[in-house]
């Protein structure tokens, strides 16, 4: 399944890759050591369409340059579902290329949001380039609804390494 923007659904042939794009964001944005089993757990579910996605953009020999994972969940006072990114994040390789990926992603996001009648929550925890990501979000998703706050943490795996 591929769409307009060129991001198809990732499958589980797309685990492994998903996995090493997983681990160069948390570099980028982590507030805790990773435990990749963890995210293993949180991908394959999207990988199979059980109760989320990952929508990924692609390179004609397969090389994935970034993606989205998206999460059905309910919110912890209400049954009613939710869509959850968990992770925009475009590989820092492709960054620069031409194409607006992360525009892309996030449009991918509200098409499917849109498709499922149901909201989606998305949102920039990150100490790296956030002033340009809280932008790209405020042009895709309007204004804010709040802001997050980390004490005693920055996100980051080199920030991390010096406490």
């Amino acid at each position: 399944m591929s769409n307009e923007s060129g991001i198809t659904l990732a499958t589980p042939e797309d685990e492994e890759q998903i996995l090493a794009i997983a681990s160069k964001a948390w570099k980028e944005n982590g507030v805790a050591n990773i435990d990749i089993e963890k995210v293993r757990g949180m991908i394959r579910p999207a990988l199979y369409l059980w109760q989320g996605l990952c929508g990924v953009m692609k390179q004609p020999n397969g090389r994935i340059e970034g993606g989205v994972l998206l999460r059905m969940t309910q919110m912890w006072y209400s049954s009613a579902w939710i869509l959850e990114e968990k992770i925009i994040f475009v590989d820092p390789e492709f960054r620069n290329a031409k194409g607006g990926r992360a525009r892309r992603l996030c449009e991918f996001s509200k098409k499917v949001s849109d498709d499922l009648g149901i909201p989606l929550m998305i949102g920039v925890l990150s100490s790296h380039r956030t002033a340009a990501k809280i932008k790209l979000y405020e042009r895709q998703f309007g204004e804010p609804a709040g802001a997050f706050f980390l004490y005693g943490a920055k996100t980051g795996h080199d920030i991390m390494m010096e406490h």
